[in-house]
């Protein structure tokens, strides 16, 4: 129970169902005054009281667990090492992976607990080979692409309430007709971790800063920065080039390079990507019949992002995947989830990535 309005119905639905529900949120952090900031930031002091008032409104037990160290060392401390190495982490699904259904999971089901039950829109469903992890009813609100971490023996002690509901604005007129408190409660957003939301500040605390050069694709010197962890591959604001580019249009970050504390932009055509590959892959329950073979799906980079028509393959201990269509701003570190359909099938964290459009451009 996050103390958001999706945990709470779906700990009420859960009651309503007939199950022996007990709510706990997960105390992330040691800083005795965190507090929430408007919408940013979750699990605080202020969404943990918000938490205990809806379990005492369905009359079922409470408790915080203090998983703030295993969140630090799995969660905070690679979203700074990956950013050190040049990548792009997504710390949503570090915690979905290592805190929510495996840190969790692992404590629930020694104490004899059978499931843990949360508030994402995703729908569990039983296929012909198993249990399938499928996008929501509710395409503008469906979660099921940071859920693409989840494995075959986490899936089978998941439930998602939610999963078939329309719309959040019905989910909000349930809370209300409910009498929970948290009805109308902004959703939060940005990384909990950073609730003022300044990335770059805080990395600079955690990394430091250093001078580097801002180079193009052909490593002529366009600029200087004062720390490479501070651009993500895509960026186009806060560049502050001397040298502007020969066509006067805008250029991006194409590639950070965390060796030589060395920043390379271009056109924006240049972020077109042709293939990425990760060596972490996982499937989402049971894996593709021959994914040593080429298999048609769809590829969703981004949790909001649209999902593209790709082909993907396992080919010496990579999960490789080609869009149709050139896919842009992709940067290693990110999330590469593959659907078929509404089923989620797998994900990868990229490694690597192939331009659609030769250096020389």
């Amino acid at each position: 129970m996050s103390g958001g309005v999706d945990s709470a119905v779906a700990a009420a639905r859960a009651v309503e169902a007939g199950h022996e529900v007990v709510g706990v949120h997960l105390a992330l952090s040691r800083a005795g005054g965190t507090l929430r900031t408007g919408s940013r930031g979750c699990c605080t002091i202020e969404d943990a009281m918000d938490a205990r008032r809806v379990a005492d409104r369905l009359g079922i037990p409470f408790y915080v667990w203090d998983f703030s160290e295993r969140f630090r060392d799995d969660v905070i401390e690679d979203f700074v090492s990956e950013y050190r190495a040049g990548r792009t982490p997504n710390p949503c699904m570090r915690c979905n992976e290592r805190i929510k259904f495996a840190a969790l999971l692992e404590r629930a089901l020694e104490l004899g607990f059978d499931a843990v039950c949360t508030g994402h829109y995703a729908i569990l469903r039983d296929g012909e080979n198993g249990l399938e992890l499928h996008r929501s009813s509710e395409e503008a609100k469906d979660q099921s692409y940071v859920l693409g971490v989840l494995t075959a023996d986490q899936l089978a002690h998941c439930l998602f309430p939610l999963g078939e509901t329309p719309s959040k604005a019905l989910v909000r007129a349930e809370a209300e007709a409910r009498g929970l408190a948290v009805a109308s409660k902004p959703d939060s957003y940005d990384i909990c971790f950073i609730p003022d939301g300044d990335t770059r500040g805080w990395l600079a605390e955690k990394v430091g800063t250093a001078p580097g050069e801002i180079v193009d694709r052909s490593g002529a010197v366009v600029g200087s920065h004062d720390g490479a962890h501070a651009f993500t591959v895509g960026q186009r604001k806060g560049l502050r080039l001397g040298v502007p580019a020969p066509d006067g249009k805008p250029r991006f970050v194409l590639e950070v390079r965390p060796v030589s504390n060395t920043v390379v932009v271009g056109p924006r055509e240049a972020l077109a990507i042709a293939e990425l590959a990760g060596a972490r892959f996982t499937w989402a329950g049971t894996a593709p019949d021959a994914p040593h073979e080429e298999f048609a799906c769809d590829v969703q980079v981004r949790a909001h992002a649209d999902p593209v028509p790709a082909v993907a393959v396992v080919r010496d201990g990579e999960l490789v995947i080609r869009p149709d269509e050139p896919l842009h701003g992709v940067a290693p570190g990110q999330t590469a989830v593959v659907y078929a359909g509404t089923r989620v099938l797998g994900q990868c964290t990229i490694d690597r990535t192939v331009s659609a459009v030769p250096a020389a451009v």
